[in-house]
């Protein structure tokens, strides 16, 4: 069985700022109602064939709590047979959710599912569920000392020889990508206004984070985000962070710490749908699919430098595939932090000019649920716009894993 993609949507992205951004006035369930709603407008398809909707979220407390995807459908107006469910694999829950819904549909057990991803974060901040790194287990501490993804950042910074310079130079790329494409609309065919649920008012119709006319400069002013963070001393020794996360890494004698505000991703707001189907219903029903899903992947990879997985990730589910590296003609891969696709695109040997080529997170910001959904969508737009074939989505997260989603055009 194949699982299609027959379209994706989705928001703006708004400043993940409370009051201020222009998304934070919107409650969570309804940024994705509209989403539902929007999935629905576009496409001409019965509601009662959804098998389900899924939606990834990292912060799954407060106002995401309870069952998201499930509400949410229900604020659409779509019907109440329809279930839903909210998934987290931290940064990868909104590819996760699409993954999900994929190999539903691929092993035949669903024909319809609407998949995607959330995240509030002017409402929900990050650390809203007090789950810290690690769940605040002792036990696991005992074993495992894992340390704030910015720390590993730096890490992977020092390890790899990337330099500051080398990091906000691969920043101002991503600000200078991204505003060529808004400029362009390569944004348009995805993008959506969001309104307000009670005036009808539109309250975004762009991305709002992005910062046109970011220069070495001006980054070169901001001070590194992490250092102090560092040099926090948690041991019982007096041990700082950095000294825990050197443990496990002896031949590293210190932390360069090198990422800042401006080289890594920006916290936003922002939702993304996709409505996925077989190819027996959608030839059946008359639905058009702009793509398939080729093939997923995760993988786990060690839980203190954290972010180096994507690689990996992608050689496996290559492997799986029986194809190479060179097969793939566009690569998405999240801007977490500068460093994660800049240590991706040197570990398989990528040509630059073929990864993020619109920008990524440190230009567009990084809504953590929803970004992986996102990213297939924005692969499939560009796919589509060059007239070329493959698509790999890919993304670090926290714990140590990667995830990776392979997608050709129909």
């Amino acid at each position: 069985m194949e699982a299609w993609i027959i379209d994706a949507v989705r928001t703006p992205r708004g400043k993940g700022k409370a009051e201020t951004g222009a998304l934070s006035s919107v409650h969570p369930q309804e940024l994705v109602a509209q989403s539902l709603q929007q999935i629905a407008k576009r496409n001409s398809f019965n509601l009662d064939d959804v098998d389900d909707v899924v939606m990834g979220c990292v912060s799954q407390v407060n106002e995401q709590g309870a069952c998201l995807a499930r509400h949410a459908l229900l604020s659409a107006g779509w019907p109440e047979s329809i279930s839903g469910v909210t998934v987290n694999r931290f940064c990868g829950s909104g590819a996760q959710a699409v993954n999900f819904a994929a190999l539903g549909i691929m092993s035949a057990q669903q024909d319809v599912v609407v998949a995607g991803g959330v995240e509030s974060m002017s409402r929900v901040p990050i650390g809203a569920d007090g789950g810290s790194v690690d769940g605040n287990n002792p036990v696991l501490r005992q074993k495992i000392v894992q340390v704030p993804q910015g720390i590993s950042a730096d890490l992977i910074a020092t390890r790899e020889g990337f330099s500051r310079h080398d990091l906000d130079s691969f920043a101002v790329e991503s600000q200078s990508k991204a505003a060529r494409a808004m400029e362009a609309g390569h944004f348009e065919k995805s993008l959506f206004p969001v309104t307000d649920p009670s005036s009808g008012q539109v309250l975004l119709a762009q991305d709002e984070y992005p910062r046109p006319g970011t220069d070495l400069q001006a980054l070169g002013k901001l001070k590194p985000a992490f250092e102090k963070l560092g040099a926090m001393q948690v041991g019982p020794q007096g041990e700082t962070i950095d000294d825990f996360a050197l443990r496990v890494y002896p031949d590293t004698k210190g932390i360069n710490h090198v990422h800042t505000a401006g080289n890594s991703s920006g916290i936003v707001d922002g939702v993304a749908a996709l409505l996925l189907a077989s190819k027996d219903y959608a030839q059946k029903t008359g639905l058009k699919a702009r793509a398939r899903i080729v093939m997923t992947a995760t993988l786990g990879n060690e839980p203190v430098i954290m972010l180096t997985a994507p690689a990996p990730t992608c050689q496996k589910l290559l492997k799986k595939a029986g194809m190479q590296v060179s097969d793939v003609d566009l690569w998405e891969i999240n801007e977490a932090f500068a460093v994660v696709p800049m240590q991706t695109i040197r570990t398989l040997g990528l040509d630059p000019e073929k990864v993020n080529v619109n920008g990524g997170a440190i230009a567009l910001g990084h809504p953590l649920g929803a970004t992986g959904a996102i990213l297939i969508g924005t692969v499939l737009d560009e796919l589509e716009r060059r007239d070329l074939n493959v698509g790999m989505v890919t993304l670090c997260i926290g714990g140590g894993m990667g995830i990776a989603t392979l997608i050709e055009r129909i």
